[in-house]
């Protein structure tokens, strides 16, 4: 495919093929995470986690490039809270991020 078809506009097409419900499992992972790390358990105190994570998510995903970059960039940031970079949870890698049906024009 020729890319220099592409509008500006085109370059974030990839974000709107992401399902909410995706996004929204990546924050819960985001989340659970940061509450291991912070140890943090009052209602307040979770309430405030989430936000911070739906942040970062939406940076994140404001930033990257593609969809394997999001779940790159997520996936690291989340190694380096882990202790001696192993998930105590599942990997990222095993999140299903199943696009829209969506096809580009030729």
């Amino acid at each position: 495919m020729d890319n220099n078809n592409w509008s500006p506009g085109d370059a974030t097409d990839w974000r709107r093929q992401l399902q909410p419900s995706s996004r929204q499992r990546i924050i819960t992972m985001i989340t659970e995470t940061l509450k291991r790390h912070l140890l943090i358990s009052d209602p307040e105190g979770l309430i405030e986690l989430n936000k911070v994570a739906t942040r970062f998510e939406g940076n994140v995903l404001s930033s990257a490039t593609s969809q394997s970059d999001y779940l790159r960039i997520i996936s690291s940031k989340m190694l380096v809270m882990e202790p001696n970079g192993v998930p105590n949870s599942s990997p990222l890698s095993t999140v299903s991020v199943k696009p829209l049906s969506y096809s580009l024009p030729d």
